[in-house]
């Protein structure tokens, strides 16, 4: 079975030379740098085949630590980058955006200001026209948005789009970090859209084999299949052993059949991604 990771952060320190937006460092998993040899290592402990690199926020609007990993690891690592989202005269950056190795697509975070209120006044309407037209995926994270991002997908019934952490609140913990699953679940009729089940224990109380996530894990499932549900970590802010998020879904997650197992834990993310599985 091929393990791709959904999502995983490097980034480089906050220096004079490479600066971090204000208030960067409140929001970072850690403010000492992660490598891509250290993720890589982590996921060579677990068996983990291969990655997808999101830039974090909390550096801004940078893909460069990403995509020179990629470079060197195209056989491992690949991007979902960021773009400024200052006006529709950023919509040319999408152009070609797949045209450098390792680039798949686009990942936004739209649950702080301003991108909260810019998104819900549909100022950032150029942005999911421009990523329809260039026909790159996108990843949002957009907790308590998902109404929203269903009128999205209704107005591009041909984007691509990837549901972050199954849109659960930062701190949110289980149950009440599912309180908003009905909302997600109705997404499923679009048939674009699609879910990372990522950085599920951090929403958990109990411990591994973090029964409390067993259920709405089995109803995102059966809502949106094996195709369109995407394991992965968020590592560096994982509260327990890497491991034992792999094994959440490989050992714990009963309802998962093996070949449902095969496309949630990596190849529906190749293939919704477009990403060679020989790279």
């Amino acid at each position: 079975m091929r393990l791709v990771d959904a999502q995983v952060h490097i980034w480089g320190a906050d220096t004079p030379a490479r600066p971090w937006p204000a208030g960067g460092a409140a929001t970072a998993h850690r403010v000492r740098p992660v490598t891509a040899d250290e993720t890589l290592a982590v996921l060579d402990a677990a068996g983990v085949h291969r990655a997808v690199l999101v830039p974090p926020s909390w550096e801004g609007d940078r893909n460069d630590l990403a995509w020179a990993a990629a470079a060197l690891h195209p056989d491992r690592l690949a991007v979902m980058g960021r773009v400024p989202l200052t006006g529709p005269a950023d919509a040319g950056r999408l152009v070609g955006w797949r045209s450098r190795p390792g680039s798949l697509g686009i990942r936004l975070t739209l649950h702080r200001e301003p991108w909260l209120s810019r998104f819900r006044s549909g100022d950032l309407d150029w942005f999911w026209s421009a990523a329809n037209s260039a026909a790159l995926p996108v990843m949002v994270y957009a907790p308590g948005l998902s109404e929203e991002l269903g009128e999205v997908a209704g107005r591009f019934p041909d984007l691509s789009l990837i549901v972050d952490h199954l849109a659960v609140p930062v701190d949110a913990r289980a149950p009440e970090a599912f309180a908003h699953l009905t909302d997600l679940l109705a997404l499923a009729r679009h048939p674009r859209v699609a879910v990372k089940a990522t950085a599920l224990p951090c929403h958990a109380r109990l411990p591994f084999p973090f029964r409390d996530l067993h259920e709405p894990l089995e109803r995102v499932f059966d809502a949106f299949g094996p195709r369109r549900m995407f394991w992965g970590s968020d590592w560096t802010r994982l509260p327990c052993p890497y491991r034992e998020n792999v094994e959440l879904f490989t050992e714990a997650l009963t309802f998962l059949s093996p070949p449902d197992l095969r496309w949630v834990m990596g190849d529906a993310i190749l293939e919704w991604l477009n990403w060679p599985a020989a790279a």
